[in-house]
């Protein structure tokens, strides 16, 4: 049985290539910062549940799968990375991130005006990519994931520094800045496969439940015990003031006269790496981390059974491979 590591691997080197080919056709000012976010890498998830969705339907691939139709899956599976990589431009300038996996973040390098038009220039690219397939459909979706994304964004700016919310609006918030993406992901496929309207849905509700919940992990790994396990700071979201699962669950455990202090600081923006580093042992101690799991566990529990309504083929075998994955992240 193919594996989901093995699958990406093949798959990986097509997809960077198509990349680099949309990228070139920018401006040669605008070219430089495109590049430079998609050279820091990533997973390229995005474009692995496109390829997978639309082939688990019975669209053309790789000389391993079936062909049904000519058409080129990759411009439209790489469409909604380009939408991914023009957020991580603009994300940095918004956290003021010096870093970005590891490199120097754009903004660093080539300015914020240049960063923010660069990632524009990036949507509109992702957007003109879908136009190409002339169905109205396949770009509804892509636009309605920018919305969403955008949306999301705001929705958790609002937010910043608040204790006063709940679950509900920390879902409303990942919901639009990260799952929307994949859920766009998975819908492009099934339209692309030309597949009938439950199973379009079913593909959708996959994407949209794997990112929630790959967002909700995320969160727990922010708090894991050493940067190593992540690649970025313990408790990023703590100095940040983003009230997550692990933080919303460590509030709950503290007494009336703990949860005062820790919510005075949180408001205040005044934890220092020692207090940052306390709360974190403390959090994990209490199992909150573990708690957040659980409930990314719910999410995941949905994308499988979206997964069901779709046709049994080694694709979809390989999808839900990506539900372990995605729940068993730095374990």
């Amino acid at each position: 049985m193919l594996k989901l590591k093995a699958y990406l691997a093949t798959e990986l080197p097509r997809i960077n290539k198509t990349l680099d080919a949309e990228v070139a056709v920018l401006h040669p000012l605008v070219r430089p910062v495109a590049e430079h976010v998609l050279r820091a890498g990533g997973k390229r998830l995005r474009p692995l549940l496109t390829l997978l969705t639309a082939r688990a339907l019975g669209a053309e691939g790789s000389g391993l799968f079936r062909k049904k139709s000519g058409t080129d899956l990759y411009p439209l599976a790489c469409s909604v990375e380009l939408l991914h990589s023009a957020t991580l431009l603009h994300d940095d300038i918004l956290d003021g991130a010096d870093l970005r996996r590891g490199l120097p973040a754009a903004h660093t390098v080539f300015g914020q005006t240049e960063t923010v038009l660069a990632g524009d220039a990036l949507l509109a690219l992702a957007n003109r990519i879908v136009a190409r397939y002339g169905d109205a459909r396949l770009t509804e979706t892509i636009a309605e994931a920018i919305v969403q994304t955008a949306t999301g964004e705001i929705v958790e700016i609002a937010h910043q520094r608040s204790t006063d919310h709940g679950h509900d609006a920390y879902i409303e918030i990942i919901t639009g800045k990260t799952a929307w993406m994949l859920r766009a992901s998975c819908e492009l496929g099934a339209l692309a496969a030309q597949a009938d309207a439950e199973a379009v849905a079913a593909a959708a509700g996959f994407g949209l439940n794997l990112g929630i919940a790959f967002q909700i992990v995320d969160d727990a790994l922010d708090f894991a015990a050493s940067s190593k396990d992540t690649g970025k700071p313990v408790g990023g979201d703590l100095r940040e003031g983003k009230l997550t699962p692990p933080l919303i669950y460590y509030l709950e455990t503290l007494s009336p006269q703990e949860r005062d202090d820790f919510v005075t600081r949180f408001r205040q923006g005044t934890f220092d790496d020692a207090s940052v580093a306390a709360v974190t042992a403390d959090l994990r101690a209490r199992g909150c981390d573990a708690k957040a799991r659980e409930l990314a566990g719910t999410y995941l529990d949905k994308a499988a059974a979206c997964l069901d309504a779709l046709p049994d083929t080694p694709e979809r075998r390989i999808l839900r491979q990506s539900i372990d994955y995605v729940l068993n992240r730095g374990a």
